[in-house]
């Protein structure tokens, strides 16, 4: 299966494929950064139509009143779950970039879906297609290797570490490794009073930088005998996302049910 191609695909329709009518789209967090960037994106593309912008705090109320098909929710961790709850409840598609969708919120979100198998959700740690690419293939890799760690650089704006991408990484990694039998890395470690070894996600360790002049960096550091494979990838701004939140806006409608991941929308096997 070939994935759609985000600069020319057209609405898919409530899972039908075949409908030409313009997506309408309503952007919640439209005056964050991101949510500024993908308030333009969406207002250029020729297949989306811009029928809403939303604060985290008006009501949701809005998004009915403008007659959106789709929610984009950019907003904060705080107030998503319930943003796309009411989406689901009212037959609306989401695509959701807002972090802090933990395996709980997850499992309860699948709970409401199954009531409206027609909707779909896509919940994105990362709309950077390059991203997601070098962390599929760091997944791939760590299968080969005995150690792995995982450095992921940030703008010391950013309020959650380690972030979302790390942590969607780490999960990818462990799950492969596991999957192939690959232990631990190795490590003598054993005494660490300061936590300069880093954090623990799903057994791989994550170090996360916040330092100005950066924006979104990641680097998974795979080591063997005698040789280091290094996996990096850097986003300069917010441009970067732009090609996966319209992917996901052109797919999630014929993909019912929850996607977690942009990964899920790609040929990756």
């Amino acid at each position: 299966m070939t994935s759609p191609d985000p600069s020319t695909a057209t609405h898919p329709g409530a899972g039908t494929g075949t409908s030409t009518e313009p997506i309408r789209v309503a952007v919640l967090g439209a005056g964050g950064k991101m949510g500024r960037f993908a308030v333009r994106t969406v207002a250029e593309a020729p297949d989306l139509e811009l029928v809403a912008e939303l604060s985290s705090a008006d009501p949701l109320q809005k998004v009915l009143d403008a007659g959106a098909s789709h929610l984009l929710d950019l907003t904060v961790p705080q107030v998503s779950p319930e943003n796309v709850a009411f989406a689901v409840e009212h037959g609306l598609h989401a695509v959701v970039g807002t972090s802090g969708w933990s395996a709980e919120r997850r499992a309860t979100l699948q709970e409401q879906l199954a009531q409206h198998p027609d909707v779909g959700v896509l919940i994105a740690p990362n709309f950077s297609l390059g991203s997601v690419l070098a962390s599929a293939f760091a997944a791939q890799a760590a299968r080969h290797f005995p150690s792995v760690e995982i450095i992921e650089m940030h703008h010391p704006d950013k309020v959650d570490a380690p972030s979302g991408t790390a942590v969607r990484t780490a999960g990818l990694i462990a799950d492969a490794r596991a999957e192939a039998g690959v232990g631990p890395s190795p490590d003598a470690t054993t005494h660490d009073p300061d936590g300069a070894r880093g954090a623990l996600v799903d057994g791989i360790r994550v170090h996360a930088v916040r330092l100005r002049g950066l924006e979104a960096h990641q680097e998974v550091l795979l080591g063997g005998p005698g040789e280091q494979l290094v996996f990096r990838h850097d986003a300069f701004d917010r441009g970067a996302y732009m090609p996966g939140v319209l992917l996901g806006l052109r797919t999630v409608a014929s993909r019912p049910g929850l996607a977690y991941g942009l990964d899920a929308y790609l040929d990756l096997g």
